[in-house]
């Protein structure tokens, strides 16, 4: 039996640079891995079988198209396995909600079945099948702070990053991914030309107010209470930036301590008894 967590994807800018003929969006973000997230238990069986338990449960559709279930079939496909496996997702982090969840559930699922069957496919072979699944698969199975590019399949690592705390608030309304790059207009304003690594933290801050998540403005059109959303964390004491991440609508704070970030939770905890709110730490 193996257990590993799949840690949330936040998007600290996302920039859309273009878009291909095929319909895919080209970006630019910066993405980090906060030390909270689903937990994703796999132990041996006959068959593949999927149980999903946890607060946000109710919210998965059905099992037979969820991406954890394509990961692990596509798995045993690729490496010609006769092994089964049974699967518990514990779904700690909402649903439609833009901080990756089921994108990293499906690259924790490759990696635990990886090891459980023993496969020992390499990390690119990993990050090739990953692909198929999902553009930011790649950068889930990676896991740590890097720069994605292209359709979000480039992976730019950065090796020296600072540690800080994150403010995660969502207030339980599901945005649509298709809805909101369907009102986004494309600014073609330059890339970022940062270089993020071994920057301080408040260099790191410093550089992320100059920047922006261009899906915000689509998603506050769809959904007011995203806006609602940013202006709670914004009023909170010692909050260094906040924004939405990925399409939302999830927002995020930005702290230096967890002190900081714990206080901002229970404050907006305490005016929305209904949100989903959570502290977790970045870079650990």
């Amino acid at each position: 039996m193996i257990t590993a967590i799949a840690r949330a994807k936040i998007n600290l800018f996302l920039h859309v640079t273009g878009k291909q003929p095929d319909g895919y969006h080209l970006l630019e973000s910066l993405v980090v891995f906060p030390d909270g997230g689903d937990e994703i238990t796999v132990s041996k069986s006959k068959d593949l079988s999927l149980e999903v338990i946890g607060p946000f449960s109710h919210a998965i559709g059905s099992t037979d198209e969820n991406l954890i279930l394509k990961a692990a079939q596509l798995l045993k496909s690729e490496s010609g396995t006769d092994q089964g496996a049974h699967i518990t997702l514990v779904k700690n982090l909402p649903v439609a909600a833009g901080i990756g969840g089921g994108s990293s559930d499906a690259a924790i699922t490759l990696k635990t079945l990886n090891g459980l069957w023993g496969i020992d496919f390499s990390d690119d072979k990993l990050s090739q099948l990953g692909l198929t699944l999902g553009a930011d698969v790649p950068a889930c199975l990676y896991g740590k702070p890097a720069i994605m590019s292209g359709i979000g399949e480039q992976l730019a690592k950065i090796d020296h990053f600072p540690e800080f705390d994150i403010l995660l608030v969502n207030s339980g309304l599901m945005v649509s991914t298709r809805d909101v790059f369907s009102r986004l207009e494309i600014s073609r304003q330059p890339s970022s030309d940062f270089c993020f690594e071994d920057m301080t933290r408040n260099e790191l801050f410093s550089a992320l107010a100059t920047m922006r998540n261009d899906l915000e403005e689509p998603a506050c059109q769809i959904a007011p209470v995203v806006k609602s959303t940013l202006s709670a964390i914004r009023g909170q004491k010692e909050c260094r930036l906040a924004r939405m991440s990925g399409s939302g609508a999830t927002c995020f704070g930005l702290f230096e301590t967890e002190r900081a970030a714990q206080m901002a939770k229970n404050a907006i905890q305490s005016h929305h008894p209904d949100w989903w709110v959570q502290t977790m730490a970045v870079g650990l």
